[in-house]
């Protein structure tokens, strides 16, 4: 009895205690309010998710449970998370949701919540375990996290505009916290030692801010739970402390783009579980520590462009690096021989170094190499000939070294090598026929160097060779007629070499040639004249050869040809007058048999030094040049002729001095000082005449824009500049042109034809481009003519290699920091010209220096990569990131910052969204492309190339963008998605924007 009696006390206190349960099993009537009431509170700009939170409705027999974002509890049904990320929520920080006391999770990141958060406000969350708030527009300081959050393992405010200190309370605020990150915003105060006392971090990401500059706390190594410590862009001075071996679970340690000195301590050899050190881009010295090869599980590597000297430790060049980047430091002696038992290498770059000896002879026999440079030197002997062994390497860099040997002939299978420089060396031999015909290789630099042989018809078979350099070595023969099919062919130097006979006639339709340079072989025959295909050729040098017959007329018609040598030939019968149309920087017939009269344009001492050297022209006035034989008629019409022009004369003098009191007025000085920088025939008073209001064509931030009729029939672009940054001591718009376009020399960046300053005015004169600029024909009155995609596939490329020309092929290289699509002008053929370099800049570094930051933004809204905002340091991958906006423009049609987005959006984040959230490419196309476009099935597969290397060019942060050579090279070998991602390697681990939060599972 007594056993039954206890057995139903038991349960009894079972079932009330499941009706009690039950009565808790839903969130409370509170709760409930405070989620309506919060959403009450904020506003959805538009509805990308599917939903506007519209099942936030109270129903009978309904729980929130089910609500959008919301996640309850299995067991009780209490709230305990809410996910509202990328629902394009605006508003204030909605702290309330934190009134619910069951909750654990908040993450409200990819949002557009502004204003600042205060301490009052977060302190209501101080139960959370879990606050993401990361990718908004929040501004102001951080708050004080009090009263202490016991429970908060996770918090990210990422990506938004805070500003000031961390405060040193977060030191203490935090007992059990495993990821901080506070990267990509403005916060400006110094970096607080009190943050070594989170004891159980996981991860520190506070890069990307433009901290105070200061020292890497010197107790950093009691952070033993370490694993990912990330603060690129932090401005650390001073040296790395040698507690930094404390840190024995770090798996990633990046250091890199800072002020670090002194040398990398020996402790580092104790971080036992590390993959990536990235210390590149500080001022680090002295020698690699010998500990580093105690590193087992490293596997990526980069301490370049910093003051490293010494040798490669052999034990440390043993490890199984997937990439190994020492470029740009001091290090000498040999390259280990242990680096060939590395089965992993992928990337090796010693590139600009003191190193000398040999190569080892079987590098790359292990391993899958994909980039080899280690251009800059001291190496001797062989290029290694099993480079390729794993028929993986794209990029074979060896140039500036004294390398001999001949070119290995295991080459000649490396069909994935893209880019060959090898120049400035010993190297001697015959090039493998197998190698001239490599099918993927866009750049075959080989120059000065010792290789003889023929270049075989077999070079038809590199379909997208662009630049063949051979120049300054003995080959000989005739030049290859195969050399005609290679249609994506931009420049050939072949000087300076022992080739005869002559040229194939089918070399005139290569159509994209820019550059053709041939001086100084054994060339024969005449020049070929049907050279109309040359739209884009902007250098001719045919000298000291033996070419014979007339020079062609048809030259004259080339519309960017700037440098013409024909110089030391055996060429005859007269100069084309159809010569003195070109704008030409360098001009020389000089040393060949021509005759008769030299045309008027040509007929004065500036030209003599190009006309010496033929004793059958002839001049009225030029000297040494006999006087050209007079006859009556000749007398008469000159006399005629005369007369007209000083008639013609009079007259102009008088209209010039009525127009230049009417426009000009009182404001414009007489001391004018004009510099050209092509020979053309242009005077002062067509500049002046041309500044009117019925010739105005567009105005701008810099200047007005005029377009000037001249005399010869050729119109050409005016710019009168502003220019008050002259008054304010400041480097000007116009200096800035002129020191930049006044010596480049490329087909896809406008030529300044003159420059024209006086006291209170600057001119600037350019070549005119009739179809104005691609922001015009896309989005303005012009819209409409630019539809099919090849066009703008075109103008693609074309601006990619003018950029690309300016930040590797200037010296200095020059960063424009306005790229944008009204600075990219179209000729009558639609092929671009990168303009307006009012904002460029130099980058002049100094022995150890990194580039100077600017001390204001410059550029164009929509078009500035984020990290500008905070770094103010001017790189190349600011421009690389305006051309992917560009790109995007090209693809969908629509600009930058296009209603169509809705507020606070942009093309980026429109674009980004859309290929996230689509597996069918195509559909993505579809949805996003211009809708005047009608592409072809093909069309529809280069679009999708050009969006996956525009998302690849706006990636949030510097490093993960490829240079503007890589973006050519991505948009002419029809790169996929698939070889973007292989570029764009996760080896930058700490990097990923996206990070899976455990608490959200």
């Amino acid at each position: 009895m007594t056993h039954f009696n206890f057995m139903s006390v038991f349960f009894i206190i079972i079932l009330l205690l499941t009706q009690i349960s039950n009565t808790n099993s839903l969130p409370s009537k509170k709760d409930i309010q405070i989620l309506l009431r919060t959403k009450n509170s904020l506003t959805l700009l538009h509805d990308t998710a599917g939903n506007n939170l519209n099942d936030w409705v109270v129903l009978k027999n309904s729980s929130p449970c089910n609500w959008t974002g919301i996640s309850c509890d299995q067991s009780t049904l209490y709230i305990n998370s809410i996910d509202l990320a990328g629902l394009t929520i605006s508003g204030n920080f909605p702290f309330k949701f934190c009134k619910i006391k069951s909750l654990q999770n908040l993450s409200l990141s990819d949002n557009f919540l502004n204003g600042s958060i205060s301490t009052r406000q977060i302190s209501s969350c101080s139960n959370l375990h879990f606050l993401n708030l990361s990718n908004n527009l929040l501004v102001g300081n951080l708050p004080e996290f009090v009263p202490v959050f016991r429970n908060l393992q996770w918090l990210d405010l990422s990506r938004n505009n805070f500003s000031g200190d961390i405060p040193s309370s977060f030191g203490a605020s935090f007992p059990k916290l495993q990821v901080l990150s506070l990267f990509g915003n403005l916060l400006n105060g110094t970096i607080p030692s009190s943050l070594t006392n989170l004891s159980e971090l996981i991860r520190c990401e506070i890069a990307y801010n433009p901290f105070t500059p200061g020292p890497l706390p010197a107790d950093i190594g009691k952070l033993i739970k370490l694993k990912n410590l990330w603060l690129p862009y932090t401005n650390l001075i001073g040296e790395i402390p040698e507690s930094i071996g404390g840190l024995i679970a770090l798996e990633n340690l990046d250091l890199s783009n800072n002020e670090l000195s002194g040398r990398i301590p020996e402790s580092i050899g104790k971080l036992k579980n590390v993959k990536q050190i990235e210390l590149y881009w500080n001022r680090l010295s002295g020698e690699l520590p010998a500990s580093l090869g105690n590193l087992s599980n490293l596997i990526y590597f980069d301490a370049s462009m910093n003051g490293l000297s010494g040798v490669i430790p052999e034990k440390f060049a043993a490890l199984q690096l997937i990439s190994l980047g020492l470029n740009d430091n001091y290090l000498e002696g040999e390259i280990p021989e242990s680096l060939v038992s590395n089965t992993k290498l992928e990337d090796l770059k010693l590139f600009n170094n003191r190193f000398s000896g040999a190569l080892p002879g079987r590098l790359g026999e292990n391993s899958n190499l994909e980039e080899f440079d280690v251009s800059g030197n001291g190496f001797r002997g062989n290029l290694p000939s099993l480079l390729c062994n794993g028929k993986k390497l794209k990029r074979l860099i060896a140039f500036n070294n004294k390398l001999s040997g001949n070119f290995p002939e295991s080459y000649g299978d490396c069909d994935s090598l893209t880019y060959i420089r090898i120049f400035n060396n010993e190297m001697s031999g015959s090039i493998p026929v197998s190698v001239w015909r490599l099918p993927r290789v866009h750049l075959l630099e080989i120059k000065n160097n010792r290789f003889d042989g023929v270049v075989p018809s077999a070079i038809s078979g590199s379909r997208k060779l662009a630049q063949l350099r051979i120049s300054d070595n003995q080959f000989s023969g005739e030049f290859p007629g195969g050399i005609c099919q290679l249609s994506e062919l931009e420049v050939v130097d072949a000087s300076r070499n022992r080739f005869s006979g002559e040229l194939p006639l089918c070399i005139t339709e290569l159509r994209k040639l820019e550059k053709l340079d041939l001086q100084e072989n054994m060339f024969s025959g005449e020049i070929p004249s049907n050279v109309s295909l040359w739209k884009h050729l902007t250098d001719l040098n045919l000298s000291r050869n033996r070419f014979y017959g007339e020079i062609p007329s048809e030259l004259g018609s080339l519309p960017d040809l700037n440098y013409l040598d024909l110089s030391e030939n055996l060429l005859s019968g007269e100069i084309p007058a159809q010569l003195t149309n070109l704008k030409l920087n360098k001009f020389n017939v000089s040393g060949n048999n021509l005759a008769g009269r030299i045309p008027v344009g040509f007929d004065n001492t500036f030209y003599l030094p190009s006309l010496i050297g033929n004793p059958k022209l002839c001049s009225p006035d030029l000297k040494p040049f006999h006087p050209c034989p007079k006859t009556k008629f000749a007398t008469w019409f000159l006399v005629g002729f005369f007369l007209v022009v000083c008639l013609l004369l009079l007259l102009s003098l008088l209209w010039f001095l009525k127009s230049k009191t009417m426009s000009i007025g009182e404001n414009i000085k007489p001391l004018w000082k004009l510099t050209s920088f092509h020979t053309m025939s242009i005077s002062e008073r067509e500049i002046l005449g041309s500044l009117t209001e019925e010739n105005l064509i567009g105005s701008g931030g810099s200047g007005q824009v005029y377009r000037a009729r001249l005399k010869t029939g050729q119109s050409v672009a005016v710019k009168r500049l502003w220019d008050v940054n002259a008054k304010m001591g400041r480097l000007s718009s116009y200096q800035s042109e002129v020191e930049t376009l006044g010596r480049i020399r490329h087909g896809n960046i406008v030529k300044l034809l003159l420059s024209c300053a006086g006291e209170d005015l600057r001119v600037l004169v350019y070549e005119y481009m009739e179809n104005g600029s691609l922001g015009d024909v896309l989005h303005g009155e012009k819209g409409g003519v630019l539809l099919d995609w090849q066009k703008r596939f075109k103008i693609a490329v074309g601006a990619a290699q003018g950029l690309a020309y300016l930040h590797h092929d200037c010296v200095p290289a020059i960063v424009h920091r306005d790229v944008k699509s009204n600075n990219i002008l179209l000729d009558e053929e639609f092929s671009p010209r990168v303009a307006d370099f009012g904002l460029a800049k130099m980058l002049q570094l100094e022995e150890g220096k990194e580039a100077s930051a600017m001390s204001l933004i410059a550029g164009s809204y929509g078009y500035i990569a984020p990290e500008y905002a905070y770094t103010m340091k001017v790189t190349e991958k600011s421009d690389v990131y305006s051309f992917g906006v560009v790109l995007m423009e090209l693809v969908t049609g629509k600009r930058p910052t296009d209603s169509f987005f809705g507020e606070n959006n942009d093309m980026i984040k429109w674009v980004t969204d859309a290929t996230a959230t689509s597996e069918d490419h195509c559909l993505n196309l579809r949805h996003l492309m211009d809708t005047r476009i009608n592409p072809s099935s093909s069309d529809y597969t280069e679009m999708e190339k050009v969006l996956n290397v525009a998302l690849l060019c706006t990636s949030a942060f510097p490093i993960n963008r490829p240079s503007m050579r890589r973006v050519v090279e991505f948009l002419k070998d029809g790169a996929t998605q698939k070889d973007l991602g292989a570029n764009n390697k996760t080896k930058k681990v700490t990097q990923r924007e996206n990070v899976a939060s455990p608490y959200l599972a």
